[in-house]
């Protein structure tokens, strides 16, 4: 199986360390809340665009690990696709890693497969990761947040607590059961409603705030649209 290579400073105990780290599994985990009311409620905006209901959830989609990107830029096909801000949990060194992504996701092909929908599209992550240990204690007061650009301005388009989504240690439970999450297997975990409705823009942030230890992960990608010729 091909695996990607990426340069990721993981910060641990000793410090933030670069490394470039090979990530052999992309797995996206979906409809993950745990509040079964917000949970309803992005799966009814999904449907008001077409994409049919799960059948299961969580539910636990893959992809190729060519899609993940920590550029600051990707490409896609139209004007149909939009970014969602989720945590990344990553199995590196023995170790969990935490970090942010976003899964970018070509809404169009979504109403035709969600697995299909999930290749088609780069997955930015940031560069950066904490040591699950270091902010476990706390895990509760996280952040998740993104930005778009819209009107001329920078708008808030997601906000929560990572809360909204199962524990990462539960995630990993449904996942891969007695086994956990496999050396180099990288889990996008789940996101929260879109203010104001899913929509795309030529601009997404995303980042993952810690208030307790007063730091964030955060990156911004630009969109660049190609056309669809037939």
């Amino acid at each position: 199986m091909p695996a990607r290579v990426l340069s990721l400073v993981l910060h641990g105990k000793s410090g933030p360390t670069r490394r470039n780290v090979q990530v052999d599994r992309l797995v996206i985990a979906g409809w993950t809340g745990r509040d079964r009311a917000a949970l309803e409620k992005h799966i009814a905006e999904l449907e008001a665009i077409g994409v049919k209901r799960p059948a299961s959830v969580p539910i636990f989609y893959r992809a190729s690990t060519a899609r993940l990107t920590t550029d600051d830029s990707i490409e896609v096909l139209g004007e149909t696709s939009s970014g969602e801000a989720e945590f990344v949990l990553f199995r590196h060194g023995e170790r969990l890693w935490v970090g942010a992504g976003s899964d970018h996701t070509d809404r169009e092909v979504e109403k035709y497969g969600v697995s299909v929908s999930k290749e088609m599209c780069d997955k930015p992550i940031a560069p950066e990761f904490w040591d699950y240990e270091d902010i476990a204690p706390h895990w509760d007061k996280l952040m998740l947040r993104a930005h778009i650009a819209e009107n001329g301005g920078r708008v808030l388009y997601q906000e929560g607590p990572v809360t909204a989504m199962l524990d990462p240690k539960a995630l990993i439970d449904k996942f891969g059961g007695k086994s956990g999450l496999e050396e180099g297997t990288l889990m996008f975990c789940g996101t929260l409603a879109a203010r104001g409705g899913i929509r795309p823009s030529a601009v997404f942030e995303f980042e993952l705030e810690d208030p307790v230890l007063n730091r964030k992960i955060h990156q911004q990608y630009r969109v660049q649209t190609l056309p669809v010729l037939g």
